[in-house]
């Protein structure tokens, strides 16, 4: 039998059974990549999204765009190397590496709408197609797309993939409705609050699939965070609040650093512990 299948078979049988089962899904735990899926998860994500968007937005006009992407590019895989060498979660290198891909993600998105010229509803559909490739090839490849088994080399190369796809179609889509349908950054921001109790409701109320929950939700967490973020930093012209995308993207990298310190003394986001 293939190995990470057994893997999850074992995770799955783990509170079934006693004896070897119990030692290896504790081993398994152990090697998880990811944290543990809690309210703070989503805290800190919802951070990082809008942070990826300021920042993003900050540095392309304080630098040469160019050589912003540059930087975005260098500091992303920095975090990568760090996050897929380490042996087991560290939640300072996870949450690093999301930023980064933030980012990086935002910029990317960017790039396709103002260098290349390509409309924002054909960048929306183009990363759709990415990430449903990406999860295609994932499943087909290991069985699972759950990120509970995150615990091998090519499933976390297979999860970053799409986190990374994920990042830029938020990024794409945030902007289609906050630009080109007119919503504006507030009003796209609420449409998105909405969308994100799909999968809540569906997954408490209906028994919706629990994976396709997370990912549905993980998605839209990033146009839902960036167009605050937009509406905090922008210009009254553009029908932000005025603060600045480079005071705005402070303030969420303080809040950040404070959950991710917290979790880091708490551990509340590893499973047993």
């Amino acid at each position: 039998m293939n190995k990470p299948i057994l893997e999850d078979q074992l995770n799955t049988a783990s509170g079934a059974r006693s004896g070897v089962t119990q030692p290896m899904h504790s081993a398994m735990q152990a090697m998880r990549k990811v944290p543990e899926v809690t309210v703070y998860f989503w805290i800190i994500k919802l951070l990082t999204t809008g942070m990826g968007e300021t920042t993003s937005d900050y540095l392309a006009h304080q630098l040469n765009p160019i050589i912003a992407v540059a930087l975005g590019g260098i500091g992303l895989a920095i975090a990568l190397v760090l996050q897929i060498f380490v042996r087991r979660y560290v939640a300072w290198i996870y949450w690093l590496a999301v930023v980064m891909v933030a980012v990086f993600g935002t910029m990317v998105a960017d790039v396709l709408h103002i260098g290349l010229g390509i409309p924002y509803l054909v960048s929306t559909v183009l990363f759709s197609v990415s990430l449903a490739v990406i999860f295609v090839v994932w499943y087909m490849s290991e069985k699972t797309l759950s990120i509970h088994s995150i615990s091998t080399r090519r499933r976390e190369l297979f999860y970053w993939a799409t986190i990374m796809a994920t990042f830029a179609l938020g990024t794409a889509a945030g902007d289609m409705t906050a630009t080109s349908l007119g919503l504006g950054y507030f009003t796209s921001g609420v449409l998105f609050a909405v969308l994100i109790a799909v999968p809540t409701l569906g997954y408490w109320l209906l028994g919706l699939n629990e994976i396709l929950a997370f990912w549905f939700a993980y998605i839209v967490t990033r146009p839902l965070g960036a167009s605050f973020a937009d509406w905090m930093g922008r210009p009254y012209s553009l029908g932000g609040l005025g603060l600045g995308t480079g005071q705005v993207s402070l303030g969420l990298a303080v809040l950040i650093i404070g959950f991710v310190g917290y979790l880091t003394v708490t551990r509340k986001d590893m499973k047993g512990e």
